[in-house]
């Protein structure tokens, strides 16, 4: 049965949102482009959510800036690849909550468009990326506190293993969705 889901292109609904796909550029864990295409997509519930965030950000004098939202399965085959650990990249088996439309990878920008320190940089897989690594200076901690505070306006609920990682609760319970776009490495898994 074919999923009839009309995802939101978050680039037309939220100009605002500064949007820089990691995985369609080499600043990601594979240091290749995996996306196709840049595009920003959402699930609706997720995107209204999303919406929220972003306004609560400007009340407090920041921008949000996204790394990822959609993901295409054939995207975590290759992201599974690169760092099969379930900490920091849902397992083929499960499969991600990014491919389902409903989380995202998000920072905040201070009014100079400078991101905030979050202690590592986005796709840094090791224990400093934790959402609450207590080895992290202060100011750090409470920039991430900040960002939470703004993904929690919008309904979004983080994970314990990336600072930059939200998603709707119960997440698992959209479906996973059907690739809307293409990757560009080629699949070296020939089976799921």
């Amino acid at each position: 049965m074919t999923d009839v889901i009309d995802l939101v292109d978050l680039a037309q609904t939220l100009p605002q949102l500064i949007i820089d796909m990691k995985y369609a550029t080499v600043d990601n864990l594979t240091g290749h482009p995996i996306y196709a295409q840049a595009l920003c997509l959402l699930h609706p519930d997720a995107a209204q959510g999303l919406a929220r965030s972003v306004v609560v950000a400007e009340q407090s004098c920041y921008r949000l800036q996204l790394y990822d939202a959609y993901r295409p399965h054939a995207a975590q085959i290759r992201l599974w690849d690169a760092c099969p650990d379930p900490r920091f990249v849902a397992s083929l088996a499960v499969g991600s909550h990014h491919s389902r439309g409903v989380a995202v990878d998000v920072t905040l920008l201070d009014e100079q468009g400078k991101a905030l320190d979050m202690g590592t940089g986005f796709d840094e897989m090791n224990e400093k990326s934790y959402a609450w690594c207590a080895a992290l200076p202060v100011a750090v901690q409470r920039n991430r506190l900040q960002l939470y505070a703004v993904m929690a306006a919008g309904g979004f609920v983080g994970i314990e293993t990336e600072w930059w990682h939200f998603e709707l609760p119960n997440a698992d319970r959209y479906p996973l969705l059907p690739d809307r776009f293409g990757c560009t490495l080629p699949n070296r898994r020939t089976a799921v």
